[in-house]
């Protein structure tokens, strides 16, 4: 069974969204609101894979690096670098949130509001 067979005369709101979503879509605003998400995405993950890279070549090839205790205890750089691996997840997700509010969620409410009202 379609979502169109529930409603009688076979169509729904379903059936009218298209249009709306393709029109808000082809918006200058909404692609302004994707070319800002994306450039902070794409960003955001070049400078974390490169930070993982470095990790990985580091505890790949640089065993006296990694391997060097920290201030005489049980604690090496890299035991360091690898939890400084999760620190830098929770901080990008942070960065996130805040790059969102201040720059995003204005605006796609304002296109969501776009798409309801047609609806």
């Amino acid at each position: 069974m379609s979502a169109t067979d529930d409603t009688p005369g076979g169509s729904s709101a379903l059936d009218a969204t298209p249009s709306a979503y393709q029109e808000v879509q082809a918006s200058p605003e909404f692609k302004s609101l994707r070319r800002r998400w994306r450039g902070f995405i794409f960003t955001m993950s070049a400078v974390f894979l490169g930070w993982f890279l470095v990790y990985v070549l580091l505890s790949d090839f640089a065993h006296g690096v990694v391997d060097t205790r920290i201030g005489g205890t049980n604690f090496t750089v890299g035991l360091v670098l690898g939890l400084l691996q999760f620190v830098s997840t929770f901080a990008i997700a942070t960065i996130y949130v805040n790059f969102a509010n201040k720059n995003l969620d204005d605006d796609a409410e304002a296109l969501r509001q776009r798409v309801e009202e047609k609806l």
